[in-house]
């Protein structure tokens, strides 16, 4: 099997760890295969939309959702680190409110399952990150929503120092009592 699946502490939220084969000359892993994801998580998924940015130190990009057209993300880091938060939005679930952290890094070449339904960011943790994500869905910025970064209800740990440099959006992100949630 190509992954190594882990579930978190949010079940539907994965995480994937590729095989990776190095030697000195450096390394090889396949980033993604249909076949083998769907194999290896029972997700029958399809990808429509590749999505690359690159971000400086500090920077927190978050926490994103569509209310119409929910996307699910399969996302990396190709450069640099990040910590990658996700948030259960589904009003029904038992885990609703609940977010989980990981880091993803060019070194540990993990990957995050987000499923629809969930609010999606990361804050870089290194001098620079490159991050890459794999949509289910287009983007619709007029379905884009963002869940206030900060909301003490939701609670998010990020690890940083101050405050992190935020798109306008993001800064004017709504707390979860006041936010779009999927049924």
């Amino acid at each position: 099997m190509p992954y190594t699946v882990t579930p978190t502490d949010l079940p539907e939220v994965l995480i994937l760890e590729p095989k990776v084969f190095g030697d000195d000359r450096g390394f090889f892993f396949e980033s993604f295969n249909q076949r083998d994801f769907q194999q290896a998580t029972g997700l029958d998924v399809h990808f429509v939309q590749d999505n690359h940015s690159k971000s400086s130190q500090g920077v927190l990009r978050g926490l994103h959702y569509q209310i119409q057209h929910p996307q699910g993300k399969l996302v990396r880091v190709t450069q640099g680190a990040v910590f990658d938060v996700t948030v259960d939005l589904r009003c029904s679930s038992p885990n609703f409110g609940k977010w989980v952290g990981v880091e993803l890094s060019a070194d540990n070449k993990r990957q995050l399952w987000v499923p629809p339904g969930f609010a999606h960011g990361f804050v870089v943790i290194s001098e620079l990150a490159e991050f890459l994500y794999k949509t289910t869905d287009y983007w619709y910025p007029e379905h884009e929503r963002s869940l206030l970064w900060c909301d003490p209800t939701v609670g998010v740990q990020w690890p940083v120092d101050g405050e992190p440099k935020l798109a306008a959006k993001d800064t004017a992100g709504k707390v979860l009592a006041e936010a779009d949630c999927f049924a």
